[in-house]
């Protein structure tokens, strides 16, 4: 593992909401705008900086639903494209039961909401799977470009097994595209709980990256899309595999840099950084990383049992940030610098990172 490096830096607190805790915050930027959403039990909030995340406006409410997923990555997920700002979670109104019910609603679809006046109002749920309650797991991932063009893609549900599949909207999130399958693994599903990411290219490419199950092992792929109808042949990532019967509950992300795509993911207890085709890097232990472009290169934040650590472009040590945290989400920011975000004790945590 890389040395460690502690770091002060300015920090912005949100939370709890009243008696519910504050869980799994994401974060999106353009230009000088940082949108961050989280929930709280059955309510989406958001709060807006337009400082670039030196000062937020207190949390509103977006939406509610009367079952909201919020464990392991589970919950809202946040993009600004163009002059909208658009935010997706699944929700449901029956609960789930069984041995893995884990909270979920049996009825979960992914739901679209969008705001033309920086978070100020919201419009009506937009469902995004064209087949009801296909969204069940509540793993998702949502990206943007700054023409208006999105892209989500989630765990679903329909027929047998877990399988990925997406759905566009070119109008700021207003309408979604019929849902496409982006894979399906013929061993009979893909990972079953751990959630998906994506990104636009320059070009306007979209990259998607999923965990695997194929041939007994739970490894990242990745696969690419001109248009969102046809994706490529999926490509592991890394050299390395992850032999297990299990579910780990950890995604990863993936951003563009450097005129190429990096990846953080998590195998066994430890976080590597790769691109398509190369040999994974390790940053040393931890789980639930999340990865963000900056001016200078890519950043990475994580957990670990020690707290929260984020390795920054050029450096060649690891920076602790937080002796407590989990379920990190981290964005780039105009000028070189990074902003996370993590909960602890009920709390969102927001801390610039140099």
């Amino acid at each position: 593992m890389l040395p460690l490096l502690f770091a002060a830096a300015l920090i912005t607190q949100f939370g709890p909401m009243g008696p519910d805790a504050a869980r799994d915050p994401q974060l999106a930027a353009s230009g000088s705008t940082v949108a961050m959403t989280f929930g709280a039990g059955k309510a989406i909030y958001i709060s807006v900086s337009s400082d670039a995340g030196k000062t937020f406006a207190p949390p509103s409410k977006v939406a509610e639903a009367e079952i909201l997923p919020l464990s392991r990555h589970r919950g809202p997920r946040i993009a600004i494209a163009g002059p909208v700002i658009v935010i997706t979670a699944v929700g449901g109104s029956k609960a789930a039961e069984g041995a893995h019910a884990h909270g979920l609603p049996s009825d979960g679809d992914l739901l679209s909401w969008r705001s033309v006046d920086r978070g100020r109002t919201w419009s009506k749920a937009v469902r995004v799977n064209d087949v009801a309650g296909a969204a069940t797991e509540g793993l998702h991932t949502l990206a943007a470009d700054p023409k208006g063009n999105l892209f989500a893609a989630w765990l679903d549900k329909r027929g047998a097994g877990t399988k990925l599949y997406s759905a566009r909207s070119t109008d700021g999130g207003a309408t979604w595209s019929d849902n496409v399958l982006v894979y399906e693994s013929p061993d009979g599903t893909i990972c079953q709980c751990c959630h998906p990411s994506a990104a636009f290219t320059p070009d306007g490419q979209i990259a998607v990256m999923w965990r695997n199950w194929l041939g007994g092992s739970r490894d990242m792929y990745l696969a690419l899309s001109k248009d969102g109808t046809r994706f490529s042949k999926p490509e592991k990532l890394g050299l390395g595999t992850w032999k297990l019967n299990a579910c780990p509950m950890d995604g990863g992300g993936v951003v563009f840099s450097s005129n190429k795509l990096v990846t953080a993911w998590r195998r066994e207890g430890e976080i590597f950084l790769s691109s398509p085709g190369e040999q994974e890097i390790s940053l040393g232990k931890g789980n639930d990383v999340a990865i963000a472009a900056g001016a200078t290169g890519v950043y990475a934040l994580w957990a670990t049992p020690e707290g929260i650590v984020a390795a920054p472009p050029g450096q060649h040590a690891v920076i602790a940030l937080a002796p407590k945290g989990a379920f990190p989400s981290i964005v780039g920011l105009p000028g070189g610098q990074a902003l996370g975000a993590w909960e602890a004790d009920g709390h969102i945590v927001i801390k610039h990172l140099p």
